[in-house]
């Protein structure tokens, strides 16, 4: 690998490789991908317009380069980056020899891997590439244990920095050991979105959304998602908001029976809750349009795409006091501690009461300065800039 002094590298825009070994199990063609994961060409397009030049190098099941808004994206078949699973479903990682070549091609100023979850293929990577700075930006990772934390300890030691949506979700994978102490690590929220506000009565008509206010829960219904927390915290504030609606869209709900049992225990929630299911993802910004709150109790979040979404068309949200939502709202949105039924219910109480007008404004004003791909493609290019100049 032949390294760029940063004198000549000043001479012309950072090079970076966005490389992702993730291989989508449906076999998908590159321009349908590049429809069903709109982060992946919005994140890459964003720090081109932020003035880096940026390949894009996608684990794929055929091989296939498309150029979009100024990037290039290869998608590699590269079966040996696919992982095997042995007895007992160890996934086996295998080379990914094609991937690798192909990014010790681009001569990169700086690589940045999506996802934790492939430690042997980004060792691999970094040796292939001598003092080129590797970036891994976490997707929803956790820390493993056992034997997978030695092996993560290991591979990830000659990382050059790690992206968090916040600061403090790193601290898991440095008291761990996965991370070492004094690692680089930056913000950047992980994706966007390309909902805007709209008129409300219009999304209400469409969707048939009512209330006042109008509160939309959106996520799993799972422990971690915490539906019986927000179900408490609406039958508490009902008293004081006697016209109030929760309407709630979900996709996995593992906790279902617990909170149709909740629901029918409650005669307040029997007649002001609706659970709406799965709705497709196209029509959600309606839903986010009509509604004048989005309610979350989540323990735990990577970003929280349902609160992206919701302030992209102007919603303020009403969440957990957690790190990536702590980081995402700032003063847009409510936060209150996690589990803690009557501090939302007190911020549905309060919120309700201040002029909706202004929160809209303030929501897609946040929205726009921190959290618009635009944002993020700064975000990037000041990591980039970073590690590039530390090289």
């Amino acid at each position: 690998m032949v390294r760029v002094s940063p004198a000549v590298r000043g001479a012309r825009p950072l090079r970076v490789a966005q490389v992702s070994f993730h291989c989508d199990a449906q076999r998908r063609d590159a321009e349908t991908l590049l429809h069903a994961w709109p982060t992946l060409p919005g994140i890459a397009s964003a720090a081109a317009r932020a003035g880096v030049e940026v390949t894009v190098v996608q684990g794929a099941a055929r091989r296939q380069t498309l150029v979009r808004d100024g990037v290039t994206f290869h998608f590699v078949d590269d079966p040996r980056g696919m992982p095997v699973r042995l007895p007992g479903g160890v996934p086996l990682v295998r080379r990914p020899d094609r991937i690798l070549a192909l990014v010790a091609g681009l001569r990169p100023d700086v690589v940045h891997v999506q996802g934790f979850q492939y430690p042997l293929a980004v060792h691999q990577l970094m040796r292939a590439l001598p003092g080129v700075p590797v970036l891994v930006q976490d997707h929803a990772s956790q820390p493993p244990r056992g034997w997978r934390r030695r092996a993560w300890r290991w591979a990830y030691r000659p990382l050059a920095g790690a992206a968090f949506t916040a600061r403090q979700q790193a601290a898991p994978f440095v008291a761990a050991g996965v991370l070492r102490p004094g690692l680089p690590v930056f913000e950047v929220v992980e994706g966007s979105s390309a909902f805007a506000p709209g008129d409300r009565e219009a999304a209400r008509r469409r969707t048939g959304l009512t209330g006042d206010p109008c509160l939309l829960w959106t996520g799993h219904l799972n422990a971690n998602k915490d539906p019986l927390t927000a179900l408490a915290a609406f039958e508490l504030a009902a008293p004081q908001l006697p016209d109030a609606r929760l309407w709630c869209c979900y996709g996995t709900a593992p906790l279902l029976d617990a909170v149709r049992r909740r629901i029918a225990a409650s005669p307040v929630l029997r007649e002001r809750v609706t659970l709406l299911g799965r709705r497709p993802h196209a029509a959600m910004e309606a839903y986010f349009r009509a509604a004048d709150f989005l309610v979350q109790a989540s323990h735990r979040e990577s970003c929280g795409y349902a609160t992206i979404e919701a302030m992209a068309c102007g919603t303020p949200p009403l969440v957990t006091d957690i790190p990536p939502t702590r980081r995402m709202v700032g003063d847009a949105g409510s936060l209150t501690p996690v589990g803690d039924a009557r501090a939302l219910a007190c911020a549905m109480v309060a919120w309700a009461a201040l002029d909706r007008a202004a929160l809209r404004r303030r929501a897609r004003a946040r929205f726009e300065c921190a959290l618009s791909y635009d944002a993020i493609g700064r975000e990037l290019r000041a990591a980039y800039e970073a590690l590039a100049g530390a090289r």
